[in-house]
């Protein structure tokens, strides 16, 4: 696919390498207004691109990454040369977050979108006690761990990863359950789940044993009840060259050693 490029909007994170990147775009092709623009180029690292695809969700507006940050697995390399090229044939992906909706222990309620993972961590020097209820179905009575968390395929290669879990390819209709650090079941190690389930995680003990929830960068203290669902309404899209297509890179991340 080759798309018709017009116009490219630069948006870019604090760090200096950043900014010194923004400067060197903006002089050579300029910077349109995001609401007017083809493409919206962020420039910075994974964080940096997370926040510019949650402030553009839903707007239709094309996401271009490249990185001038420290990992940047959801970034293009950076170069400044043919950059309206890359961009016209660079590869689209859909990302659908997932729904983060919260109770706390003031009985408040917020809802967060994640578009790598919603997890939960304690809070305290004791280990969460957690009940996880998929569908309505009690799964674990309970899970004594630090934490849990449920990734998408774009964000399994994330924390999702350090927590030993699952890497799932960026088709797949799936998430990723996964335990950090479990103590009770010993040998629960998480599970795979479709995608279109509801995954409701309980605090059991919530007074001496409180936890947090946090859906990407949003998070929420003390919660008592966390449901989570795959959105219907909400999309991001992001495009990856198509010689490092973001599929490509989730890929090879299975073949590190």
């Amino acid at each position: 696919m080759t798309r018709n490029i017009r116009s490219l909007s630069f948006v870019a994170s604090q760090a200096p390498e950043a900014q010194e990147g923004l400067e060197e775009l903006v002089a050579r092709y300029g910077n349109a207004d995001p609401d007017e623009a083809d493409v919206i180029v962020a420039l910075g690292g994974d964080g940096f691109m997370l926040q510019t695809l949650h402030s553009m969700m839903n707007s239709g507006k094309l996401i271009y990454g490249m990185n001038r940050g420290s990992v940047g697995f959801l970034m293009n390399r950076y170069s400044c040369d043919g950059l309206p090229e890359r961009v016209a044939r660079a590869e689209e992906n859909i990302c659908r977050p997932l729904e983060m909706r919260t109770i706390d222990a003031d009985g408040n309620r917020r809802e967060a979108l994640a578009i790598n993972e919603v997890y939960l961590f304690r809070q305290s020097y004791q280990a969460a006690k957690l009940r996880v209820v998929v569908d309505g179905r009690i799964r674990l009575e309970e899970l004594i761990c630090d934490g849990l968390l449920l990734a998408t395929p774009a964000g399994s290669t994330a924390y999702n990863l350090s927590a030993h879990g699952p890497i799932l390819p960026l088709e797949a209709p799936l998430l990723a359950l996964t335990p950090v650090s479990p103590f009770r079941p010993r040998r629960w190690r998480g599970a795979l789940l479709p995608d279109h389930v509801e995954v409701q995680i309980d605090i059991l003990e919530p007074e001496k044993r409180p936890v947090n929830a946090v859906a990407d960068y949003t998070e929420v203290k003390s919660v008592t009840s966390v449901r989570i669902v795959q959105s219907e309404n909400s999309t991001a899209i992001i495009l990856s060259d198509p010689d490092h297509s973001w599929s490509e890179r989730i890929l090879s991340e299975q073949f590190q050693y």
